[in-house]
């Protein structure tokens, strides 16, 4: 588009996890590829190492999170606090005006200098969701140059340039979490300790015992090693006693919830009311909502539906159509 481009790879793996690194988008082989490709360009590769801002930043705030009664989502905090925080310092280091990412999502830019964040084309690549905390200062150095494109569309671009990365096989899992197992993670890397704890059903009564409520979700059915004649679910984490509260399938369903740390985009200050769609997690399909703000960056989240298993630490992001209205963080 006639840039002058560098290229960046953040090295976030720390040294003694490279082996589960291996495969992932931050690993040694996606290191390799990317300077491939630099290569195969003709620009100036760099490989940057914030090993330590990403332990501090993101796995700390993930084990913080679970430890607290609260699954994270660590790929927002690493947009805001990583890809569009450590490496805007980088660029002001290398002169460069932009940062510009894979990101399935779509900037606009208006003629009063406000930058709007919109869905990506391809709605099933969509990640609007997890840049929803970015801030303008921030998203007026982005670029998103793969908004308008499907994944198959940037594909075909890579093997126009014979890129030896075009048919790469995608990395869908938490980048430094080995098989999307988390509760073993946290053991592994001496984040979280089992501590046991009582499981209880609504009422109080004990039902069980537990290992350490980081271990659970809300919504989570398998693993409770519970006998009941009927199915029970973790309803709640509730950190100050470390109990899991459980019960049936209907006490998942909520129609409201608060929100704070809110973040919005097209405007400093938010209406009094908004019509919106809300997401309650990544992939939840959207459902219709009336969000009132109720000052010091928080917010009442009011569905027309009741939705199942809506989780304090998760991000619930507002749409109006394409356009991110903002977002924040559910609170228990």
């Amino acid at each position: 588009q006639g840039y002058d481009v560098i290229g960046i790879t953040l090295k976030l793996w720390p040294q003694d996890c490279v082996s589960r690194a291996e495969d992932k988008c931050c690993g040694p082989q996606a290191v390799t590829d990317a300077r491939s490709v630099c290569h195969k360009l003709g620009i100036p590769y760099y490989l940057i190492n914030e090993a330590a801002q990403f332990q501090a930043k993101v796995i700390q705030y993930f084990a913080d999170e679970y430890k607290a009664g609260r699954t994270p989502n660590p790929c927002v905090m690493c947009n805001q606090n990583l890809k569009f925080g450590r490496l805007i310092d980088r660029a002001d280091q290398l002169g460069a005006q932009f940062i510009a990412t894979g990101h399935f999502a779509r900037l606009e830019r208006r003629a009063d200098g406000r930058v709007l964040l919109k869905r990506g084309r391809d709605l099933k690549k969509d990640q609007s969701y997890f840049l929803f905390s970015l801030r303008q200062n921030q998203l007026a150095r982005a670029m998103f140059p793969l908004g308008e494109k499907t994944k198959s569309d940037a594909r075909e671009v890579a093997r126009h340039c014979n890129l030896k990365t075009a048919d790469k096989e995608e990395s869908m899992e938490i980048c430094f979490v080995p098989d999307n197992n988390y509760g073993g993670f946290l053991q592994q890397a001496n984040l979280v300790q089992k501590h046991r704890g009582e499981i209880v059903d609504l009422h109080g009564q004990v039902l069980g015992h537990h290992d350490g409520i980081e271990f659970y979700t809300i919504g989570q059915r398998k693993g409770l090693g519970l006998s009941t004649p009927q199915p029970l679910y973790v309803i709640e984490l509730d950190a100050e006693n470390n109990r899991v509260v459980v019960g049936d399938d209907t006490a998942l369903d909520r129609d409201e919830f608060t929100v704070d740390r809110c973040n919005w985009i097209p405007f400093d200050a938010p209406p009094e009311q908004m019509e919106v769609t809300a997401k309650i997690r990544y992939n939840h399909p959207g459902t219709p909502a009336t969000v009132t703000p109720l000052g010091q960056g928080r917010a009442k989240v009011k569905l027309h539906v009741p939705q199942r298993a809506i989780t304090p630490g998760q991000a619930a992001v507002f749409y109006q159509d394409d356009l991110v209205a903002g977002g924040g963080w559910i609170a228990r």
